[in-house]
């Protein structure tokens, strides 16, 4: 917002100072406002200027204050006052590029469980969940965020914690089972005994990682800046020798106005928008400039699995028939039987069916923690767990296990899905350039190492939690780096902040991941990481193509104006026909070179 004050001071002194030349003759008073106003606007950025040298930057505002100085001092108020028009403009559209898509990381906490039911001897009612103190008695409700950690007392259900640990498969839990806050219960009412107060749970824990992880970015240098040290000491050499050589003060402010950096503050940022533009027309929300520089650069890709790699839901692996029946039959039967069920298995049984094929069920009864018998066909059908079905033996994974007439069927595992366009995704990234593909993943090093084999992951970390996902991204090698991060759940938002770019799935994805990230992936589609990848390598090619372009124009205005062909408010309006064509390439970047 003050770059945008800045530059609205500046219109404002622009037309008074008009006003006072033109309209009432008065040029003295013109020359004075616009002195004033300038040597203000040269003060500021002499302070932001300095705290960029203290964070170990070097900015191109040095060059932009000793323009402004030398209009001002040799009397060239109007050249001066365009030079400011140039630069508080270019602050401001740098403003916009860096706020146009951001969100504040404050409404992860808003994420935050707030209501717990409480139970004191048989009386339930609703607290604010900070209130829950330790040893105190909660009601989980089906369906409901668990608000504090604590332990269950009574009831058994599945509870999906997935968003906290990366574990695709609900696992069901029962009385003496840990909870943490933040994960989601199932189909059955829980009671469980408060162990931590909401300060102190897994979700805030998550939620002060974030924030530490935010408070300490990478260190980049954005491409401004890389250019601002060659160009400034060349316009000073030519400036310097230019007056050395006329004996004339006004000969430096001649060249260091055609030398005013705005191709630099302009066309970069100009580049960034468009090219954040082009982004968000392909369901691509990038949040700053500084992300597309990153990430046109970036040498490794990091991925949580769940809900990123795979799609995040139980589906179907295998029907094993224990008899002659074949397997269309026994998953026909469990589906018809299930197909009234609210169960997450139920839903992913039903879905592996198609509709006209399944069968009428009568005489349903569901058995809370147990299963579901029916009468299908004239058969009694039991479908859930092994001991309701009389399996002889259990699967290794999550399955559900089917009899017939008493009699044992078969059973159906389910496991999660990897997406369809995983393996493709990987392998364009690798072709873009990202050689160092990797997956951080809370599940088991079985499952992880299956997913990343059949997908072209270079390398597989398993059984990582929050805290370990940012020790991975921080462990990376300055070769590696800089290091993109996607993930979806509330487990990666503190490695969505640290990484130098973090990518949130953010159609299905939690909204502290969305939150936390720098860059957003509206539709379910991971091959969009690949896709901003090209939007960002486009963009900032462009991009410094226009800087140099511009800064060709300006050495060779400076080689001029170091002749004194070159009249000061001359030179101020050269500048601008710089600009003009600076900004009309870096516009290019909003259609690219390549289709995504």
């Amino acid at each position: 917002m003050r770059n945008y004050r800045r530059l609205w001071a500046v219109l404002a002194v622009g037309v008074v100072a008009l006003v006072l030349e033109f309209g009432l003759h008065s040029a003295r008073w013109a020359q004075w406002a616009v002195t004033a106003i300038g040597a203000v606007i040269a003060l500021l950025m002499l302070i932001d200027m300095i705290k960029t040298l203290r964070s170990g930057s070097f900015g191109v505002d040095l060059l932009a204050i000793t323009a402004v100085v030398a209009t001002m001092a040799v009397g060239e108020y109007w050249a001066g006052l365009i030079v400011l028009l140039m630069l508080t403009g270019g602050d401001a559209l740098e403003d916009y590029a860096q706020h146009k898509a951001t969100r504040d990381l404050k409404q992860l906490l808003d994420q935050t469980p707030t209501v717990a039911h409480r139970d004191v001897n048989g009386v339930v009612t609703d607290i604010e969940a900070e209130a829950a103190a330790v040893g105190d008695t909660l009601i989980v409700k089906p369906g409901e965020v668990v608000p504090v950690d604590g332990v269950i007392t009574a009831g058994t259900s599945l509870v999906n914690e997935a968003s906290l640990t990366g574990e695709s498969r609900p696992l069901e839990k029962g009385p003496g089972a840990a909870l943490m806050s933040g994960t989601i219960n199932g189909d059955v009412a829980l009671t469980m005994t408060v162990r931590k107060r909401a300060a102190d749970s897994q979700y805030q824990a998550i939620v002060r990682l974030v924030q530490e992880s935010t408070a300490k970015p990478a260190h980049f240098v954005r491409m401004a800046d890389r250019y601002a040290v060659p160009f400034t000491i060349v316009a000073y050499l030519i400036a310097g020798v230019a007056w050395w050589l006329s004996g004339d003060p006004v000969r430096l402010a001649q060249v260091l106005v055609v030398a005013s950096p705005c191709p630099l503050i302009l066309a970069a940022p100009v580049g960034m928008v468009s090219g954040m533009s082009r982004a968000s027309r392909a369901g691509i929300i990038v949040k700053s400039g500084t992300t597309l520089e990153k990430l046109a650069v970036a040498k490794t890709i990091a991925f949580d699995k769940t809900g990123t790699i795979t799609q995040g839901v139980l589906a179907v692996a295998d029907v094993l028939p224990a008899g002659d029946l074949s397997t269309t039959r026994l998953l026909q039967l469990a589906a018809s039987v299930e197909q009234q069920s609210t169960h997450i298995l139920a839903r992913s049984l039903t879905h592996a069916v198609a509709a006209k094929d399944l069968l009428p069920a009568t005489a349903v009864r569901e058995v809370t923690g147990a299963g579901v018998a029916a009468q299908v066909g004239g058969q009694a059908v039991k479908v859930g767990k092994a001991d309701f079905a009389g399996a002889p033996t259990k699967q290794a994974t999550t399955a559900v296990y089917i009899s017939i007439d008493d009699q044992y069927a078969g059973a159906i595992t389910f496991a999660d899905v990897t997406r369809p366009e995983a393996k493709q995704t990987i392998t364009r990234l690798h072709d873009l350039g990202l050689q160092h593909a990797i997956m951080i993943s809370g599940d088991s090093q079985t499952v992880a190492d299956e997913v990343g084999q059949a997908v072209g992951i270079d390398r597989v970390y398993a059984h990582q939690l929050p805290a370990d996902k940012i020790k991975v991204l921080d462990g990376l090698p300055a070769e590696l780096r800089p290091a993109v991060m996607v993930g979806d759940g509330v487990n990666d938002a503190p490695a969505l902040a640290l990484a130098d770019v973090g990518i949130a799935m953010g159609a299905h994805g939690a909204t502290a991941a969305s939150e936390s990230a720098d860059a957003v992936i509206l539709p379910d589609n991971l091959e969009k990481t690949a896709d901003a990848v090209v939007i960002a390598q486009d963009t900032m090619r462009i991009a410094k193509e226009a800087v140099w372009i511009g800064i060709g124009i300006c050495t060779g205005l400076m080689l001029i104006a170091a002749g004194g062909v070159i009249p000061t408010i001359v030179g101020a309006m050269f500048q601008e026909v710089v600009d003009t064509v600076t900004i009309l390439y870096a516009l290019r970047a909003r259609n690219g070179r390549r289709t995504v």
